[in-house]
């Protein structure tokens, strides 16, 4: 299937479905982060889920473990790319331009070095398959046009395809991380 809306329709259905047959997915996951494989990292954007998105807290955690901060995107406006602020859990958070929780204005901009993604869809050379407004791609493209990031999708392993359709613009991952494998793509 390669018309992208009929086929985000159809990986949220079955996004759905695999949330609700696996509701430890997420610590799932997380435990088999393999720090060790990791590039060097200060700063680690995470997302606060929605809906049936799989939830990158547990990892978020275990990853902030040895020392790095924690970040969250959040949209100034419709058409801009998303910016990092520092997330402490215990931060009251503001919707933000998308009405998605996000820091508040007062916690400070940063730059990640690892940015957790949520997906769709990915496949083994790194294709992901977003939501279709092209966000991530635009944010991610900003950031490695002036550093090194580090993108891992976080994922169930039921959101594998054989290959997402991917255009120009499309920012690919670096590794993807399931509740049954990491797969390194680059």
């Amino acid at each position: 299937m390669t018309d992208k809306p009929a086929l985000r329709q159809h990986l949220r259905t079955r996004r759905r479905r695999l949330a609700a047959e696996a509701p430890d997915a997420a610590e799932r996951a997380a435990a088999l982060a393999p720090l060790d494989a990791l590039p060097p990292f200060r700063i680690v954007c995470g997302y606060l889920a929605q809906g049936s998105e799989i939830d990158p807290r547990p990892l978020m955690a275990r990853l902030t473990g040895g020392g790095a901060a924690s970040a969250l995107p959040f949209a100034a406006s419709r058409d801009a790319v998303l910016a990092f602020r520092l997330w402490n859990p215990a931060d009251n958070l503001k919707p933000d331009a998308f009405g998605i929780p996000a820091p508040p204005p007062s916690a400070p901009s940063v730059e990640p070095d690892l940015v957790i993604a949520p997906l769709l869809a990915f496949d083994r050379r790194g294709g992901r398959l977003g939501q279709g407004a092209g966000h991530y791609d635009r944010t991610l493209a900003n950031l490695r046009a002036t550093r090194p990031v580090f993108v891992l999708g976080l994922a169930y392993a039921g959101q594998e395809v054989d290959e997402v359709p991917i255009e120009p613009h499309d920012q690919r991952l670096d590794a993807i991380l399931t509740e049954t494998d990491y797969i390194r793509v680059r």
